[in-house]
């Protein structure tokens, strides 16, 4: 199951039990961050860019998170693209839940913890990310620039995000971001593993009223 074919379910069915999966989701999403930045191993291409802006403006990981979610979610204008409840809510459960675990998450010490710390954090994002998009109450701001671009050009959803992350991370890196270990790990495991979680998180219940008997 790809991302692509993750289309959006309107809010009104099966509202309680799909809202209360997204708020998991988005929050263990934030939560693996915070994970990952403190294992000090290297970051995610658009960590790397959310680390470098926090060093140049003092502003808290989360905000940045936030911040620059919005400002992505502004180019889905032109793009024509509908953000959903799940777009929003990503913007700011996100950053909330990367902030909230940063204060209560301490900095391991030693390359065994601190690699344990990654690895669990690389995991638990795939997972997450399975759980609120499985949801179907629409992708996150990054993910919808990414599949809005491809369906207004025709370009491929490879090409297309290996061109916005590699921008991304050269952009985080020159402002101070990290890169490591962690940065070549992510991009080599992320994939297959929310590939491997998303079939059995994915809401699949019925989307539309059955027909009247004739």
């Amino acid at each position: 199951m790809s991302l692509t074919a993750l289309h959006s379910v309107p809010v009104s069915v099966a509202p309680a039990r799909r809202l209360v999966q997204l708020a998991i989701g988005l929050w263990l999403y934030g939560a693996s961050m915070a994970m990952q930045i403190r294992a000090s191993l290297g970051l995610d291409p658009w960590d790397v860019l959310h680390e470098g802006l926090t060093k140049r403006t003092g502003l808290s990981f989360g905000t940045i998170t936030i911040i620059v979610g919005a400002l992505v979610l502004l180019c889905w204008i032109p793009l024509r693209q509908r953000p959903g409840v799940g777009t929003i809510s990503n913007v700011v459960v996100i950053g909330v839940a990367v902030d909230v675990t940063l204060a209560v998450l301490p900095a391991p010490s030693g390359l065994p913890l601190r690699a344990a710390l990654l690895a669990a954090g690389i995991v638990l994002n795939a997972l997450a990310a399975a759980i609120y998009l499985g949801a179907r109450l629409g992708p996150g701001p990054r993910d919808g620039l990414t599949t809005g671009f491809c369906a207004r050009t025709g370009t491929s959803l490879r090409l297309v995000r290996t061109v916005v992350e590699v921008l991304v991370l050269a952009s985080g890196w020159l402002l101070g971001g990290t890169i490591g270990i962690g940065t070549v790990l992510y991009a080599l495991t992320i994939g297959p593993l929310t590939q491997a979680f998303l079939p059995r998180l994915t809401w699949t219940g019925v989307t539309t009223p059955p027909r009247p008997a004739v």
